[in-house]
């Protein structure tokens, strides 16, 4: 699975973007993967932000982008979404998505190492 993070840029305190996840080799919806997007902010360890699972049925966010940020994909299209309102300054960072075969390996999404594919990360920055 290639994965291909897009739609990062810079915005305002309380602006909006949305980033794009799309993937391709072995597609992501016939093969059964979850995926997650994760952040690493300059100086700070990657860290968890959203999840969904393969048939989309089942999301779930870090305390600090719930109520702001909606995971949501489209397995026909082979896409992954993260909606990001409200943005705030510590809301800046390299994002990236990820791909985890469902059912496969350890059930806690919010881990780095439970993903086996990862994209090239896109640079969000909000300006207060």
């Amino acid at each position: 699975v290639q994965l291909q993070a897009s739609g990062g840029g810079l915005v305002q305190a309380g602006g909006s973007l949305r980033l794009s996840c799309a993937a391709s080799g072995r597609t992501v919806s016939s093969y059964s993967y979850d995926m997650g997007w994760f952040r690493q902010a300059p100086g700070k360890e990657r860290e968890f932000v959203a999840y969904i699972n393969w048939r989309g049925g089942s999301t779930s966010y870090v305390d600090s982008v719930k109520g702001r940020f909606t995971i949501s994909r489209d397995n026909a299209k082979n896409m992954v979404y993260l909606q990001m309102s409200n943005l705030l300054p510590e809301d800046t960072a390299v994002y990236f998505c990820a791909a985890k075969s469902a059912g496969a390996g350890t059930s806690d999404f919010s881990l780095l190492y439970a993903y086996a594919y990862w994209g090239q990360g896109t640079q969000v920055t909000v300006s207060s």
